[in-house]
């Protein structure tokens, strides 16, 4: 799905806390910790997850909206698991060809190497198939009403006419494959930084508040 990423303020203290706590998160698939940032269009996945990549020292972002097409919103989990997490999972280096779309095709390969942390960014992120091979799965807290209007103002009257189709597509999913009831973290984009809660799943072996604010005042 084509977009303009936003750009808020300077992270602040919680994108470098919860680095912190992914990089000493155990491999999730083979030498990697993989770790999905999923939420509905327009939340804000992509900015939160450039944010966290660079605490992390510049690790990788696989943006979903690479290996999604027009013809195939969501019905892309089988290439990704072909393409990516399986040769992730057994130490390898992974390649895809990002999908152009205003060209409507595929472009070149791109490479995806191991790394200690890799960030699987978009809608879809926290499905089912991938689950098993996240380390954490993180969801954009903001209501999908609000989040699709943000989209649309975003993307601008060009992308009017994809913007409704995209809707009904994604209810569909979200209804069929709900991701965040499995969310480890729910992620607040707060006015100048971000607000980490923990997620319906919690989080797997602990028992540590993990609350995290860019408020002063919180808890961190």
């Amino acid at each position: 799905m084509p977009k303009h990423a936003d750009t808020p303020s300077r992270p602040g203290i919680v994108i470098h806390a919860l680095a912190s706590r992914l990089q000493h998160l155990p491999p999730s698939c083979g030498p990697v910790r993989l770790v999905g940032v999923d939420g509905h269009a327009g939340s804000g996945k992509s900015t939160f997850a450039a944010h966290l990549a660079a605490a992390l020292g510049g690790a990788p972002v696989l943006h979903l909206d690479d290996i999604a097409t027009h013809e195939e919103l969501f019905s892309w989990t089988d290439r990704l698991l072909r393409e990516v997490i399986e040769p992730l999972g057994h130490g390898r280096t992974a390649h895809y060809r990002p999908y152009d779309w205003h060209a409507r095709r595929f472009g070149p390969a791109r490479a995806l190497p191991p790394a200690p942390v890799i960030l699987i960014e978009g809608v879809g992120a926290g499905r089912r198939a991938l689950r098993p091979h996240l380390a954490r799965l993180l969801w954009m807290d903001l209501a999908r009403e609000e989040a699709w209007t943000r989209g649309r103002a975003r993307d601008g009257e060009e992308q009017r006419a994809f913007w409704d189709g995209w809707v009904e597509a994604e209810r569909r999913h979200f209804v069929a494959d709900p991701s965040r009831p499995h969310a480890c973290l729910l992620v607040h984009q707060k006015h100048g930084g971000y607000e980490v809660l923990p997620g319906p799943a919690g989080v797997p072996g602990s028992n540590q508040d993990l609350t995290h604010s860019d408020d002063p005042s919180a808890v961190c």
